[in-house]
């Protein structure tokens, strides 16, 4: 497997309109983030039809382009382009579970503690669980959770939507990236280990070609703190690779959603998604 990576990564997307919108607002987070982990030597974000951009960074630290389309227009299309150099992640902090349980600890760490609505478990699969807490060294346990949502959920491309919860996909036995990252964060946050959700781009490729372009596909894993955040992607079994460019974090899904907006005028439907990937390096 490569140990570092430069792409180019091309997100297409947006919506369209049974008629005419009059008028729309939006927020878009799509742009790749400068981290210990990965480079960005050039982004762009481009709208049509063409608006100012506003841009700003999240509460979360996530990049995030806005704007207003005040025009009449029947479709919306969002396209994001970004040449990264991306690397593996260690696994880093050494954390006891008596630190995890201090007050201090607790307070600064609270909203990453708390269930959120996509991210709620029921009752009896935190039971599955509950005997890890306070039993082996945290990095094994959050490997130990990872292995348990995989045996739980198995990975089906459009099993559930982007609506979907982890007690949903729990029910089912079938989900996507996102509804497997929801129901580990469910299960790490009720052993007392922060964690947090990613979202960016998976390259699904292990030994990618020099110029070869694939289709890649939006991704979402986890990051959880034991002294340091640690990336681990419950999906694929596997820890922060240099195939995964991170865009944004946050509580869950709804706090790092690629698109999102509101407009005046008829239904909407999904203008297709398309991220292409080429290894430049």
């Amino acid at each position: 497997m490569t140990d570092e990576l430069r792409l180019h990564i091309r997100h297409h997307t947006g919506f369209i309109y049974e008629g005419f919108a009059k008028s729309s607002y939006n927020e878009a987070r799509m742009t790749p983030l400068s981290l210990p982990t990965q480079d960005v030597e050039q982004t762009k974000l481009t709208v049509r039809p063409a608006v100012p951009l506003f841009t700003y960074t999240d509460y979360f630290g996530t990049h995030v382009t806005a704007f207003d389309i005040g025009e009449v227009h029947g479709q919306l299309e969002v396209e994001s382009s970004t040449t990264i150099r991306s690397r593996a992640a260690a696994i880093e902090g050494d954390l006891t579970w008596s630190d995890l349980a201090t007050v201090g600890f607790i307070d600064r760490m609270n909203e990453y503690l708390l269930p959120t609505r996509r991210s709620t478990v029921p009752a009896d699969v935190l039971a599955d669980v509950a005997p890890w807490r306070n039993n082996g060294e945290l990095h094994d346990v959050v490997d130990h959770v990872s292995a348990f949502v995989r045996s739980r959920v198995k990975y089906v491309p459009g099993a559930t939507t982007v609506t979907s919860t982890a007690i949903e996909a729990l029910e089912r036995g079938q989900g996507v990236c996102q509804d497997i990252t929801h129901i580990t964060l469910g299960l790490l946050r009720s052993l007392g280990i922060p964690a947090r959700y990613v979202s960016g781009y998976l390259y699904p490729k292990r030994d990618p070609q020099i110029g070869e372009t694939i289709q890649g596909q939006s991704h979402a894993w986890v990051e959880y703190f034991a002294g340091a955040w640690t990336g681990i992607d419950p999906t694929n079994g596997v820890r922060h690779t240099a195939r995964h460019i991170l865009v944004g974090r946050g509580r869950d899904y709804g706090d790092v959603s690629p698109l999102k907006g509101i407009y005046h005028g008829p239904k909407s439907k999904g203008g297709g998604v398309v991220v292409e990937i080429t290894r430049l390096a």
